[in-house]
């Protein structure tokens, strides 16, 4: 199982969830000013991941989802990338970019699998 990792800047937190072997498969990619709204990220990453529709926004007319979802969308390198948004439509996870769709695919199947993870880690974890 994978773990959250929190991270401690000048302006506040992030965090990070990390597959078993160590590599990053989702960022909360905004700051967040509070290590109490942290874990409240957290929880909703580990809520919304396992029940989210898939939405992919690079196929045309695609199907509109409802949240909690997944949306797939290319950014402007022309790489595909996901995004988690929770059942009120937040922002709650982003991925980095990769090359194909299958390997964005498989980072959503990878947060899925390790989003229940109860293992925190970082600056005041609790």
């Amino acid at each position: 199982m994978g773990k959250y990792v929190i991270s401690k800047n000048s302006q506040g937190y992030t965090f990070n969830l990390k597959a078993d072997n160590g590599e990053v498969i989702g960022t909360s990619g905004e700051v967040i000013t509070t290590l109490g709204n942290v874990n409240k990220s957290i929880d909703s990453v580990r809520k919304n991941a396992p029940i989210a529709a898939v939405e992919d926004q690079t196929v045309d007319g695609y199907k509109q989802e409802k949240n909690p979802k997944f949306e797939i969308y290319l950014d402007k390198a022309g790489e595909y990338r996901f995004r988690l948004k929770a059942a009120n439509g937040e922002k709650i996870l982003a991925s980095e970019g990769y090359t194909t769709k299958a390997n964005c695919k498989n980072g959503i199947n990878s947060v899925v699998k390790n989003a229940p993870s109860t293992t925190v880690e970082g600056p005041d974890a609790d």
